[in-house]
């Protein structure tokens, strides 16, 4: 508590009000005079597109990988598809990850998730995916996409219907298949439409009325958080050696998430299908691969993952003589507490079918693993009792275990190069037959180019690094290099850091409120730094209706704090959570900052009604400061960013009501962008001038990210087309130090800056 001198809500706090009692004064008479008018900032020119050069803020991974999938004739050409995140290729000549969808637009919001992904086998040049991020009735219908230069452009066939890249069974496939004996067939096992049919390269697409019903009822669903959802169909896969006069495949296989008879197999090119005898029955598949003898190795798991999954199995399949065989590493009785476990995936040496491995997943005692068999699965050996991490690259990983391992992959042309995923990203090994030989094998984490966290608060102190983030699932960091992953906050630890805040006048005073994916038993979800936000102390309680993280902000000088719970209510603390008092004045959506300069000021603004708040006694109280200027239908999020450098001013990024700017006794309508929905302020091109305002919202009709360097009279837009994310951008913040940088987060694709050129 250093550099903090704590005070009650008794007389040091009516002291603290009384020093702002002569501002609050002098504003209130200008109020008086001029509400209720609304001044509106002549109409606003934009200039031509300015050049800025972008880069990713390195964290490292980050997100859930769902699929790796290796070219089996070309070398080195992989490619790896996320849940929110888009789809990547490895560069390997310098080693890093391209991303492939970061073209996408606000016309394709919904759609940066990756249901699946497959390549042509007789052609290295050809890519396909199936994108859609969720099954909800605002997703968007899914796309299938289109390549024939690995990547580099896409074209497009819209379907009719929604895909899952951020539902359950994420991480089973590949639903979506070329037949390797005629790359114009293509296969699509959607989840809850059936099988649906290409013959002509992914151009048009029809459904195969003949695949078997199971596939949209109710036995291909599985139960979440907010009821049933459709799994549908987990996996296709064509029988390479099954090639008929026409040129095709004529055996494909198809498997259904089902605990009931899930698999099923064509042998006329998918005009019929039946469930394949001897199968077993009461869990669901969720991978199939096939050993080069041409038997199908499947991984199984009581539930499609990778909310939970309690119980699984591995068994071979050998078409031949129809033979199943129960080839499952390790027993239940291993999972010496929890509830079980099951088998995220499984992969066989392309060259050497004695060689496999398989991954549990939900194990977690001791905890999920790899096992390995060189003897068929006749007997397995966990790869973790070998095994070394090298955490060099991304320090947080430090502290991440590897759960969620949902894919498997084995380098087609290195045998010894095995690669698995997890929530947070790529963990990758060359050393797998020298394991196989009796020694170690190192693991790493091969991410450079590859982000994939969803940041949730972004903050750029005067002192300090330039940049401080608050991030989904990995919690948040102090971003001493921008181009090098760091080391996580230390202290108090949120699942997310869901808002961050520092004192104006102490930068190095910090608050953030967090969440907790399974919450300690009296774990308070806010805390404190006094170092920039590298170490964090827990408050002492929460207020009274604390419920969730909320949105935290602190005083100028760092001696007060205002929480506003995520069910509404505003709490006011002079000694970080010992006490609370309510916070009068506000409704209850009313967003709320802190001046940057005068310890008693603090602002809110309502986004329903459009009204904006202010107090004068240090957030004790607040009192409307101008009417609301109009209902606009839907609202936003609003966001109040208070001027760094001046006392007493805030502009608000109030999403379809445009840009406002308040001074005391006006609240004006910056003209020029019509809809403003995150906004950031940076350092002024000269002291004492008005700070760069960096804005992402629309402009006659474009969406961009836009820079005004005098208050909004003239925009320019400074983002391009190549990177557009899916059309969301958040939480946009300019550099308080270095004039015309700015900082934005993605929605699936990290953490971004920009700096003219």
């Amino acid at each position: 508590m250093t550099g903090i001198r704590r005070f009650n809500t008794g007389g040091t706090q009516r002291q603290a009000a009384t020093r702002g009692a002569g501002y609050l004064r002098r504003w209130l008479a200008a109020v008086a005079v001029l509400l209720p008018t609304l001044v509106w900032v002549p109409a606003t020119k934009a200039g031509t597109q300015a050049e800025y050069t972008w880069h990713n803020v390195a964290i490292g991974g980050g997100g859930f990988v769902t699929g790796l999938l290796y070219h089996p004739q070309q070398k080195d050409l992989l490619y790896a598809r996320t849940d929110i995140g888009g789809a990547y290729r490895w560069e390997p000549a310098q080693q890093r990850w391209q991303p492939l969808l970061d073209w996408m637009d606000a016309s394709d919001q919904g759609r940066f998730g990756v249901e699946s992904m497959a390549v042509d086998p007789a052609d290295p040049d050809r890519l396909y995916m199936a994108v859609g991020t969720y099954l909800h009735a605002r997703g968007s219908n899914g796309v299938i996409l289109r390549s024939s230069d690995r990547g580099q452009s896409f074209q497009r066939t819209e379907l009719p219907f929604k895909m899952g890249g951020n539902e359950l069974g994420r991480a089973n496939g590949e639903r979506l298949a070329v037949d390797p004996n005629n790359g114009q067939v293509l296969l699509f096992g959607t989840r809850a439409n059936g099988v649906w049919r290409s013959g002509d390269g992914g151009i048009s697409w029809s459904e195969l009325k003949s695949f078997p019903a199971i596939a949209k009822s109710s036995a291909a669903t599985a139960p979440s958080w907010n009821g049933a959802q459709a799994i549908g169909v987990a996996f296709i896969n064509f029988e390479p050696g099954s090639k008929g006069g026409d040129g095709a495949s004529r055996t494909v296989y198809a498997g259904v998430s089902t605990q009931q008879t899930a698999l099923y197999r064509s042998d006329d090119a998918g005009n019929s299908w039946q469930p394949v005898p001897g199968q077993p029955t009461g869990l669901r598949p969720n991978h199939m691969v096939r050993d080069s003898l041409g038997r199908w190795l499947l991984s199984y798991g009581d539930q499609p993952g990778p909310n939970t999954m309690n119980n699984g199995a591995l068994w071979r399949f050998d078409p031949r003589d129809g033979g199943w065989t129960d080839i499952t590493p390790a027993p239940q009785s291993s999972d010496l507490q929890g509830d079980g476990f099951g088998w995220g995936a499984v992969a066989v040496d392309p060259q050497d079918p004695q060689r496999i491995v398989a991954s549990t997943f939900n194990r977690f005692a001791p905890h999920d693993d790899i096992f390995r068999s060189v003897d068929g699965g006749r007997s397995w050996t966990a790869l973790s009792t070998r095994a070394d991490f090298d955490h060099s690259y991304a320090p947080w990983t430090a502290e991440a275990r590897p759960h969620w391992i949902g894919v498997l992959a084995i380098d087609p042309h290195d045998a010894g190069h095995l690669q698995f995923v997890t929530g947070y990203g790529i963990w990758d090994t060359r050393d797998l037959r020298s394991f196989d030989e009796g020694k170690r094998l190192t693991w790493r984490f091969p991410l450079a180019g590859f982000e994939e966290t969803v940041p949730l608060a972004l903050v750029s102190p005067p002192q300090g690094a330039h940049l401080v983030s608050g991030l989904g699932d990995i919690d948040g960091l102090v971003h001493d290099d921008l181009d090098t992953p760091q080391q996580r906050f230390a202290g108090v630890r949120f699942s997310n850091t869901e808002s961050l805040a520092y004192a104006g006048q102490a930068p190095q005073l910090m608050v953030r409120t967090g969440y907790f994916h399974d919450r300690p038993e009296g774990a308070v979800r806010a805390a404190w730094s006094k170092d920039g936000g590298r170490t964090w102390t827990a408050f002492a309680h929460e207020p009274p209706d604390g419920e969730g993280a909320g949105r935290i902000t602190l005083a100028a000088d760092g001696k007060r704090v205002i929480w506003q719970t995520r069910n509404g209510g505003h709490w006011l603390s002079a000694d970080f959570g010992g006490r609370w008092q309510a916070v009068k004045g506000l409704p209850k959506n009313a967003v709320v900052e802190a001046d940057k300069r005068e310890a008693a000021v603090y602002y809110g603004f309502d986004p329903v009604s459009g009204a904006l708040y202010v107090s004068g006694d240090g957030g004790v109280e607040f009192r409307q400061a101008e009417a609301g200027i109009g209902s606009v239908g839907d609202w936003y999020r609003a966001e109040i960013r208070p001027n760094p450098w001046q006392a007493g001013e805030a502009w608000v990024a109030a999403g379809w009501r445009g840009l406002l700017h308040w001074s005391p006794g006006k609240l004006r309508r910056v003209e020029g962008l019509d809809n403003v929905f995150s906004l950031g302020l940076g350092k002024p091109l000269k002291d004492g001038d008005t700070p760069v305002l960096f804005a992402f919202g629309e402009m006659a009709g474009k969406r961009g990210l836009y820079r005004s360097d005098n208050g909004g009279r003239r925009w320019t837009r400074i983002d391009n087309d190549a990177q557009r994310f899916g059309g969301v951008i958040r939480h946009v913040t300019g550099d308080t130090r270095i004039p015309g940088r700015v900082y934005f987060g993605t929605e699936g694709r990290g953490i971004w800056y920009g700096e003219s050129n």
